[in-house]
């Protein structure tokens, strides 16, 4: 599980590498706080950053849970699957948001898996007890 915690850590650093990337471009883009609106760019960042913190809502007890319950080798590659589809969909999101696909399917494909070994890890538990 300490490898589960790594991957874990990293989206959390990643995401909150993502949040100094909004606060620069809120300065670059002359958007005072508490405002999230009035440039383009600014908003392209500000999305992509909280579009990032909905997918880690599923994404950090999915892991933890699939890790614990299922296969934690396996939760660990879905995690390291998970930091380079956020990343890319950070970029492609600022760069032209019509071209996120790619990150944001990466994404969801990562949190539907690890979810669904939480579960049916869980539920083989609770069977065999």
């Amino acid at each position: 599980m300490a490898y589960v915690t790594v991957i874990v850590s990293l989206a959390l650093i990643q995401y909150l590498y993502f949040g100094v990337a909004v606060g620069r471009a809120r300065g670059r883009h002359g958007v005072s706080a508490p405002a999230t609106s009035g440039d383009e760019t600014f908003e392209r960042f500000h999305r992509a950053h909280q579009n990032t913190l909905e997918q880690l809502v599923v994404f950090v007890p999915s892991c933890y849970a699939a890790g614990y319950f299922a296969n934690a080798l396996a939760a660990v590659a879905l995690g390291v699957v998970f930091l380079g589809a956020r990343a890319y969909y950070f970029r492609s999101y600022i760069a032209d948001p019509q071209s996120r696909g790619a990150g944001m399917i990466g994404t969801m494909v990562v949190n539907v898996v690890l979810l669904g070994m939480a579960m049916v890890g869980a539920v083989r538990v609770i069977l065999l007890q």
